[in-house]
């Protein structure tokens, strides 16, 4: 079910933001205006900005907290934790809500279904304020939830939201997950060399999380994992109908996919000490898919 809503009210809804940050004053001004007349609360839990960053949430009205950066999920659950209304959002500090879907979203909750526990929006990729309509194209995230009903899992930097298998509405049946329409605005490239380092990180933080749970590297993946990765968007996402960035894109995701499995093939045969993993440097936002 796609909502859509009447436009132009301004009352808060029972919504609470939680957003996880650092350093990132260059986007959280418009991630904040974007639910300025929708949260009742906004509560971000920051790791050590030193720009401007916490001067600017204040400035917004939100609640800052301070606390030390434990990876994506467990951070991202404690700012989870403390939003106290019905309902929740989840925000990374470079995503903002696009006008269609902050209207989406007050419809849905200014008189939800009976049987709502969650709703899934579309984040959308903008490179030099333009969309990536095709690359990564849909990225279905659950990010608006009943409080109580859902919890962060996943295996870092990929995480997920999802509802609780014990969670049920007020008759015994499951909660439902809805589809909110517009899009969820990510700027998560200012120039290909800084999303290519972003991406590579990323990589070593995966295969990291991999081998800790037992995963062993292969010679093969080295060449079939990169291959499939810029083939799924370049194919099947039809990235290439974004121009250029959009093949970008898919080297991007290729490139990321080969340091991932070349970490993790390295760990497989040479063991990092366990006190030298790291579970990632970078609050700002969770990588594309």
């Amino acid at each position: 079910i796609l909502m859509t809503a009447p436009e132009h009210d301004t009352r808060p809804l029972p919504l609470a933001v939680a957003i996880v940050c650092k350093d990132n004053e260059d986007t959280i001004a418009r991630t904040l205006e974007s639910v300025r007349t929708l949260a009742a609360h906004v509560v971000a839990l920051d790791s050590g900005s030193t720009d401007g960053t916490i001067d600017i949430l204040r400035a917004f009205g939100a609640e800052v907290v301070s606390v030390e950066w434990a990876g994506h999920i467990r951070t991202k659950q404690m700012a989870l934790d403390r939003c106290e209304h019905p309902w929740a959002m989840h925000l990374d500090s470079d995503e903002s809500l696009t006008p269609e879907l902050q209207a989406s979203l007050r419809a849905a909750l200014s008189d939800p279904a009976d049987d709502a526990g969650a709703f899934l929006v579309n984040r959308m990729v903008w490179w030099d304020d333009k969309p990536l309509r095709h690359a990564w194209q849909p990225e279905w995230r659950l990010r608006v939830v009943r409080r109580g009903a859902a919890a962060w899992g996943g295996v870092n930097p990929h995480d997920a939201l999802a509802l609780k298998r014990d969670a049920a509405a007020p008759n015994g049946a499951p909660w439902k997950k809805h589809r909110l329409r517009g899009a969820l605005r990510h700027d998560t490239i200012d120039t290909i060399h800084e999303f290519l380092v972003k991406q590579s990180e990323y990589g070593r933080i995966s295969a990291e999380a991999l081998h800790a749970m037992g995963v062993r590297g292969a010679k093969r993946n080295l060449v079939l994992s990169p291959v499939a990765a810029w083939c799924k968007q370049m194919l099947l996402k039809q990235a290439w109908r974004d121009g250029w960035r959009g093949w970008a894109a898919a080297s991007a995701a290729a490139a990321a996919a080969l340091h991932k499995h070349t970490v993790l093939l390295e760990h497989t045969h040479n063991p990092p000490p366990t006190s030298s993993s790291k579970s990632s440097s970078s609050p700002s936002s969770s990588s594309p898919t």
